[in-house]
């Protein structure tokens, strides 16, 4: 199962990766519509993300960085379940500020999580991330992240898209 579930999340990755490589710094703060969630910093330079405990209606569009962030925090959170640490909290995470560091991050994350997977046992009881008493096994933890991560490729990937086809008729 350790194999599948890193055979999965290489397929994942590989199409994560083709989209963060081809991102400029203008495209994570390009905000697609006039509702939209993204990363701002605050007085200190510091970048925090849009973030609401219940969804607000309507939805907002993220922005790249928005999503960006948002792979952070759930992955990172992941890991740290799966390793024994505390995950933090969303309004604890913050967006590294430009583009490479943002890729670099995501990149690192990609490369704990392999160990990880390495060193689990993908039939342990995992309550990330749906709580305790849940049923769930480490098993459903890789799957949910695999299926988090396409999802967010997928809209980065889509964002990405829209914009360089804006801009090439633009130019």
């Amino acid at each position: 199962m350790t194999v599948d579930l890193r055979w999965q999340f290489d397929l994942v990755w590989a199409l994560a990766d083709l989209h963060l490589a081809s991102l400029t710094d203008d495209d994570f703060l390009w905000e697609p519509t006039e509702v939209t969630w993204t990363v701002r910093p605050d007085a200190g330079g510091v970048w925090h993300a849009d973030w609401s405990d219940t969804e607000p209606r309507p939805i907002p569009v993220p922005t790249i960085a928005w999503l960006t962030w948002h792979v952070d925090w759930w992955w990172s959170s992941a890991i740290n379940h799966l390793t024994g640490e505390a995950p933090r909290e969303p309004r604890d995470v913050t967006w590294p500020g430009e583009g490479a560091a943002v890729v670099a991050r995501l990149r690192h994350l990609a490369d704990r999580w392999r160990k990880v997977l390495a060193g689990v046992d993908p039939n342990a009881p995992s309550a990330y991330p749906w709580g305790e008493d849940s049923g769930h096994t480490v098993a459903h933890t890789a799957l949910w992240v695999n299926v988090e991560l396409t999802k967010n490729t997928a809209e980065i990937g889509q964002l990405r898209l829209i914009r360089a086809a804006q801009r090439s008729k633009v130019g």
